[in-house]
Order: structure tokens, then sequence, then C-alpha cells
């Protein structure tokens, strides 16, 4: 019985935990969020953007950016798996 779901499901668990971390990788983009934060600074000095519009959307993604760090540490160190 073992055997058989090794043979079985174990090519599926695999799968589905590589499409999961590809999910959570492409979800949690750090560098698209650096960018955005680097863009909302550059509509605010430009003058796009106001003082109160820049500090909220800062907050946001600052708070963005340290799950996707979180998320990307467990990605990792391999406490985010699929289990079977």
């Amino acid at each position: 019985m073992f055997v058989l779901d090794d043979l079985l499901f174990r090519p599926f668990v695999g799968i589905v935990d590589t499409l999961h971390t590809m999910a959570l990788s492409e979800m949690y983009d750090i560098e698209a969020l650096e960018a955005d934060l680097k863009e909302n600074q550059l509509l605010y000095e430009l003058g796009e953007l106001s003082e109160t519009e820049y500090r909220e959307r800062k907050e946001e993604l600052e708070e963005e950016i340290e799950i996707a760090q979180d998320v990307h540490e467990r990605l990792t160190s391999g406490r985010v798996e699929v289990k079977s």
C-alpha cells in the first residue's frame, strides 16, 4: 500500500508543492514591491501625490514588503510545504 502511495501520489505532491512555491513567489514579489515604493517616492517628489497619499501608500508597501520577506524566509527554510 505504501509503495503504491509513493508511486501515485508523491509525484503529484511534488508538482503541487512546486506550483505552490511559484505562486507564492509571484504573489509576494519583493523586487516589484520595492519598485512600487521607489515609484511612490518619485511621484511624491514630482508633486503627483500629496504628503498624506504618499505616507499612506508608503506604509502599505512597507507592510507588504515585510510580509513578502517573511513568506520568502519560510519558503527558503522549508517551513511552507504541501503535506500529503
